[in-house]
């Protein structure tokens, strides 16, 4: 194994593998061609979303987004899942065999005891009710959906969520962060964008696997405005600061500070930090290591290209 991931040794089990979602007609021709990495040498479990013998592993996707997003309203209907998702689009992550999962995974990924938001799993009449975990070959531990855009080489990061948020002991070291960068390198992302809360957790994972472009600081067209729209260009390089917690002497040489701040906390500040996005003052960027270090609500500096300052 990589050094870097010395802490999360589960990669080396063979009970927990990659798993791609994906439909026939959507799957990478060369995957792990454009990132090199030896992060992720085992093969992925590959499942069919328009194979009704996979609803199972559907559903237990569908039992752990809603666990993970259900508490702040944004819990992913089935039909977005299987529209905007699942048809353009593919989901990665990691799964495990039944036999590895702690008693504690068993209770959070049971969709019989955490329904979906409205009613309780169910398929359809003629399909049997919800499949035991032991029943079933591989039990997904996290989701990453990424989507291809109309603007070419770009995908959108629409979701993710792994079984550790869930977990009073944080479950697998770096699953979540792991997750997101087996999906990029398996589908040679180049460019990837998403979309986060700010003040959100989250953005000291996202920050992380290339430096942050911020292209939107205020999303009043999302059900959540305060929603920082990001870019960044696939550094693998960057996910290794991850891990190690080295300072990352290229975005240091690249980017100065603007002497401006977002504030988490501040509607104020997302829009002005908007305004001067939509008068093209930018590129603006935000600097992994310091969210790291950072509290979820304190302020954040500003970067720029340094030649423009």
């Amino acid at each position: 194994m990589n050094p870097l991931l010395a802490k999360a040794s589960w990669m080396d089990r063979d009970d927990i593998r990659p798993y791609v979602f994906v439909r026939p007609e959507n799957q990478i021709a060369h995957p792990g061609s454009v990132h090199r990495l030896d992060w992720f040498e085992k093969s992925p479990v590959f499942k069919n979303p328009l194979d009704i013998s996979e609803i199972s592993f559907a559903d237990r996707l569908y039992s752990l987004e809603e666990r993970a997003f259900g508490p702040s309203n944004m819990a992913m209907p089935r039909w977005v899942f299987y529209d905007c998702a699942v048809m353009p689009g593919f989901v990665a992550g990691f799964a495990a065999k039944p036999s590895a999962l702690t008693k504690e995974m068993r209770e959070v990924l049971d969709p019989k005891k955490f329904p979906a938001t409205g009613s309780p799993i169910k398929t359809s009449k003629v399909l049997k009710e919800v499949t035991s975990l032991d029943d079933m070959d591989w039990v997904p531990l996290s989701l990453f959906i990424i989507i291809p855009t109309m603007h070419k080489g770009e995908w959108v990061a629409h979701n993710l969520c792994s079984v550790n948020s869930l977990l009073p002991d944080g479950g697998l070291y770096g699953l979540g962060f792991l997750s997101k960068a087996f999906g990029l390198w398996y589908a040679n992302v180049e460019q990837c964008s998403g979309m986060t809360q700010w003040g959100s957790p989250a953005l000291k994972l996202h920050s992380h696997y290339g430096h942050l472009e911020v292209i939107g600081a205020y999303a009043p067209v999302h059900s959540h405005a305060k929603t920082i729209t990001y870019r960044v260009q696939v550094n693998t390089n960057c996910w290794e600061k991850f891990f190690n917690k080295e300072p990352d002497l290229a975005f240091l040489e690249n980017y100065g500070p603007t002497g401006k701040h977002i504030d988490p906390k501040s509607e104020e500040s997302m829009l002005d930090f908007q305004h001067r996005i939509e008068r093209h003052e930018g590129p603006f960027f935000l600097n992994a290591a310091e969210i790291a270090k950072k509290k979820l609500d304190e302020e954040l500096m500003i970067y720029s290209l340094k030649q423009q300052y």
